[in-house]
């Protein structure tokens, strides 16, 4: 549905309900990408999201969030992976772009290697991506997972909760286009033949089931942690006092 050429699909939040849609199809590895233009003026506690979740208790699940704000304060970018049920590897970013003022593209691509979230300015030549796989559980192939969106609210407003989301504001709208899984591998059951679209043999060059960060990512990544990063679970040592996980010895972009 949200696929079909210039069609738009608007996700509502009021204080009694939210919204969600969800694929028909469940996915085994592939890249998967959508344009959403993401609630404007006051958005304090509310969250946009999209996922890959393979459901139950005990899921795998490839997390993009974004985090609402008061008008004039930016979003937050908020990833997280979670592996048999457990997630705790949170990272968050400041979007240095107005992710209100129109559609922008947003991708998970999940593949044997790595996990990547590629940003893709509608208007301008910039690809960002933050590479996981390495650095987090890869969801296991064993369950196909759904392509899942999401407006909800947070509990809180932005800041900690130090900022209430104003309910007068509401219906916060945000709106969803050119949902795309061309490149993707379409699970069919255990014991099923999986169906692959796109380039996926690893022995092409452009093959996204063997795609990792190239120099340019690999720079382009570090250019945003260093200016726009907020909170990565890999450096709190708070919340690790005794030594942090041992995904977050492996250097970036290495694998």
């Amino acid at each position: 549905m949200i696929g079909r050429p210039g069609r738009v699909v608007e996700l509502s939040l009021d204080e009694r309900t939210g919204s969600r849609l969800e694929s028909k199809d469940r996915y085994l590895f592939g890249r998967f990408d959508l344009d959403i233009r993401l609630v404007a003026g006051e958005s304090a506690g509310t969250i946009t999201s999209f996922y890959i979740c393979t459901g139950g208790a005990r899921h795998d699940e490839v997390d993009f969030e974004f985090l609402g704000n008061v008008s004039g304060e930016p979003y937050l970018l908020h990833t997280n992976i979670f592996s048999d049920g457990k997630g705790e590897r949170e990272q968050q970013f400041v979007l240095w772009f107005d992710p209100t003022a129109d559609f922008h593209t947003y991708s998970i691509l999940w593949n044997q290697l790595n996990i990547m979230y590629p940003v893709h300015r509608r208007h301008a030549d910039q690809g960002v991506q933050e590479q996981r796989g390495e650095r987090g559980a890869v969801p296991d192939p064993a369950a196909g997972a759904r392509f899942r969106e999401h407006l909800e609210r947070g509990g809180v407003g932005d800041a900690g909760g130090r900022v209430k989301t104003n309910w007068s504001e509401a219906p916060f709208v945000a709106a969803y286009r050119r949902f795309d899984a061309s490149s993707a591998c379409v699970w069919r059951g255990n014991g099923a033949t999986t169906r692959c679209g796109g380039d996926h043999l690893r022995s092409s060059a452009s093959s996204w089931m063997g795609q990792t960060l190239d120099w340019w990512s690999w720079m382009t990544l570090n250019w945003v942690r260093m200016n726009y990063m907020a909170y990565d679970y890999c450096e709190d040592r708070k919340r690790y006092p005794h030594g942090f996980p041992t995904e977050c010895i492996i250097p970036i972009g290495r694998i």
